[in-house]
Formats: C-alpha cells, sequence, structure tokens
C-alpha cells in the first residue's frame, strides 16, 4: 500500500509518522530518524557515530552482553547508525514480538549503558577501526578528496573521527551529544509492515516521551570549493589510488534532478557501458573499475568519482579522466546511450522496491526532501518521456564539472 503521513500529539508537538502497510510478511519494521544530528553533527570530529556504537552497547541494567542476548531471544534487532545529516534508530521484530520490541527500545533511549566502562571500550574499538584503515588507501584517498572539496568545514573530516578526536571523547560529551540531538523537535518516524497504527502509537508515545525538548538546529548547507587542487600522499602501495570530485550546482528540490540521474548513469554510474569505465578500462586497459556520481543532499552538493591504476600509469589514468568529463560535457550524450540507460532505470525499477526496508527507505527520502509521497514515479514517467535534446542541453549547462580536484595515494 501507498505510505500515508500520520502524527503523534506530544506536549502539543506534532511529530511525524510516515506509515505504509504490508501484509504479506509477519514483520514490522520501525526506524527513529534525526535530521540535522549525523556525522557533521557535534564538537567533536567522529562523536556522533561513537554516541551510535555506545548506544549499540545496550542498556545500563542489562549491559551489552545481556541486552543482545535478550533481542537475540526474541528475533529483535535494534541498532544505531548514523549518515552525514541523520542518525537512525532501527527496530525489526516478527509482528507478534513487537510489544516487546518497543518495550525493549524504550528501554535502550531511556536507560543506555552510559557508563565510563563502556566509554572506553568503544573508544579502543573506535581507535582500532581507525587504525585498520590507515592501511585502507581507498578510505584515504576518499578522505583526502573531501578535505580539498569542503576545506574548512566539518565535510572535510572523516566521519568516524581521527585518532585524536576519538582519544578526547569522554563520557559527558555522548551524553551531551544524545541530549542535544535526540529529540522531539528532529524527529521522524517511519513506520512498515504487518502491523495497524494504532497498535504501534502508545509504544511510541512513550519512547518519543523519553527524548529532549531542545530545539535542533537545521543543518547548513556547505559548499563546495571551486579552486582546483591536487594533494597526494605517498604510501607503501602497489597501485595509485585516484579520487577525483569537483562542484555540482544543483540543490535538494531542483526540478532537473532526473536529468541528473540520468547523465550521471552515462557518465560513472552505471557501470560497464558507462563513458569512464568504456574509455579508461574497456579501450585503455588503464583501472580494473572506473566510477563516478553526483551528491546532492541538504547539506551539500558535489561531483565524484574513483579508479585504481599501475604506477606507472598514474598520470595518463588522470589524463583519461578529464578529457572523458570534458568530452562529455561538449558533447553530451548519444541516443543509443539515452536509450539504454531508460531501459536499465525503468526496468529495474522492481528491483528498488522489493522489501519493505526499501519502501519504508523511499517514501522517508520523499518527506524529507520535501516531496509528496509518489514523487519517485512522477520522476520515472519524466525519464521515460525525457528527449535527447533537453538532456544534452542540461549536461552543458553543467560545465562547473569540469573544475576538478584530485585525491591520490601513490608510492
Amino acid at each position: 500500500m501507498a505510505a500515508t503521513l500520520q502524527h503523534i500529539e506530544i506536549d502539543k508537538q506534532k511529530i511525524p509518522v510516515i506509515f505504509q502497510e504490508d501484509r504479506s510478511l509477519p514483520l514490522v519494521s520501525i526506524q527513529l530518524t534525526f535530521t540535522n544530528s549525523g556525522g557533521i553533527a557535534g564538537d567533536k570530529n567522529g562523536l556522533a557515530k561513537f554516541s551510535a556504537k555506545t548506544l549499540n552497547e545496550g542498556t545500563k541494567q542489562l549491559g551489552s552482553s545481556a541486552f543482545a542476548e535478550l533481542l537475540a531471544s526474541k528475533a529483535i534487532h535494534i541498532s544505531a547508525s548514523t549518515g552525514t545529516e541523520t542518525f537512525v534508530i532501527s527496530l525489526s521484530s516478527l509482528k507478534e514480538e513487537l510489544p516487546e520490541a518497543l518495550k525493549q527500545l524504550n528501554n535502550l533511549i531511556s536507560n543506555p549503558n552510559l557508563t565510563k566502562e563502556t566509554i572506553q571500550k568503544v573508544k579502543t574499538m573506535s581507535i582500532g577501526s581507525i587504525t585498520s584503515k590507515e592501511n585502507d588507501f581507498d578510505y584515504v584517498a576518499s578522505n583526502l578528496l573531501k578535505s580539498i572539496l569542503f576545506n574548512g568545514t566539518k565535510l572535510a573530516n572523516p566521519s568516524n573521527g581521527t585518532l585524536e578526536s576519538v582519544r578526547s571523547i569522554e563520557l559527558n560529551d555522548v551524553k551531551k551529544w544524545i541530549k542535544n540531538h535526540l529529540a522531539k523537535s528532529n524527529l521522524i518516524v517511519s513506520v512498515g509492515g504487518d502491523v495497524d497504527m494504532h497498535d504501534v502509537k502508545s509504544g511510541l508515545k512513550k519512547i518519543i516521551s523519553n527524548l529532549s525538548d531542545i530545539k535542533v538546529p537545521k543543518v547548513p548547507y556547505f559548499a563546495t570549493t571551486k579552486i582546483q587542487q591536487e594533494k597526494i600522499l605517498k604510501r607503501d602501495t602497489q597501485q595509485a589510488y585516484i579520487y577525483f570530485g569537483s562542484p555540482y550546482n544543483m540543490k535538494v528540490g531542483d526540478k532537473d534532478y532526473y536529468k541528473s540521474k540520468v547523465a550521471s548513469y552515462i557518465l560513472g554510474a552505471g557501470g560497464f557501458g558507462s563513458r569512464l569505465m568504456e574509455e579508461i578500462r574497456v579501450k585503455k586497459g588503464l583501472a580494473y573499475s572506473a566510477y563516478s556520481r553526483v551528491t546532492v543532499a541538504k547539506s551539500r552538493s558535489y561531483f565524484s568519482g574513483y579508479l585504481q591504476t599501475k604506477l606507472e600509469t598514474l598520470e595518463e589514468a588522470q589524463k583519461s579522466v578529464k578529457s572523458v568529463i570534458e568530452k562529455f560535457v561538449k558533447d553530451g550524450v548519444s541516443a543509443d546511450e539515452l536509450a539504454q540507460t531508460k531501459k536499465f532505470i525503468l526496468g529495474s525499477e522492481p528491483l528498488r522496491v522489493e522489501t519493505m526496508s526499501q519502501r519504508l527507505h523511499r517514501s522517508f527520502m520523499e518527506y524529507y526532501h520535501g516531496y509528496k509521497f509518489g514523487h519517485h514515479e512522477i520522476e520515472l514517467q519524466k525519464i521515460k518521456d525525457l528527449k535527447l535534446k533537453d538532456l544534452n542541453d542540461f549536461i552543458k549547462k553543467h560545465h562547473e564539472i569540469n573544475d576538478l580536484s584530485y585525491g591520490i595515494v601513490t608510492k
């Protein structure tokens, strides 16, 4: 069934609830999404993700192991995670276990396992993860590119934090972060599956009542640098890792976003058959894969991509990337490329809405970005009707993607 928007009213505040019924399986999925509270929120780099890991350590009453065992015994899953702009607490369970699942979610939010011992455990795990990533050169090159594109902003920092920032996190930092960002004012609830809303409203009210009343400020927009730069890190590696990116002049709500999806697919997001893959791998043999995408979100918009190549072909691969993108902007795409892309996007649509979680996530994103439910179907129709000239005119307007910066790791 189609998604509907409902509300839960607490203390004169109306909390939006996205509801999508699905009776095909006796399963229920619930997400508490706190907007303006992802990786770019907080005073210390990596604090949002650190706080999510702390919430995954169970309740103070049961502790980590006993809480996990209780959930597992009833096939209940509860976890916290972060995006760039959002902090999400997810719950899934069998329909018959939903009352118990809501009870345990309430216990977790009202009495999380916030102790010095938990903080030290999470700190040790986080430091270990960051240390291990020092030799993940894709991760290193990606962060290097972001440090260029968003220099001087929170987006320039790795979402996991740095060794220095994670070591500085204390118990009070996590308590303060949770209080300041898990609030009623920035909460969007998503409920889907084999359930009626009246069956979950009372449980959700108890949970929401335990949230802070603080007004969470909106996420600012971070502009991508227009200054082309190149940063190279020398490491003991057998390959060169090239990450590239540039500004992309589009914001959430742009009427031409559907054209961007088509253009992005043809240039580099479509895998085999895309321009970058065909030119750099198939024709020149410079890389196993070459990929690009556009990101259009409330906090940032940019074009980016990556590839790996042999050490001795670094410069040639870099020049090829630049050449492919320049030709793409100048000449646009062919009628055959547009036809094949339409065929794939429209034909693969059922695969993107197979599961309840996929459909619920799509409905959330429509609401979060200010669209009506069903907006995606409208976009699909626009893609189906898209003319070659209109797409190429759109591509030529976005010459800013030629202003490439590079984050490179090589020997």
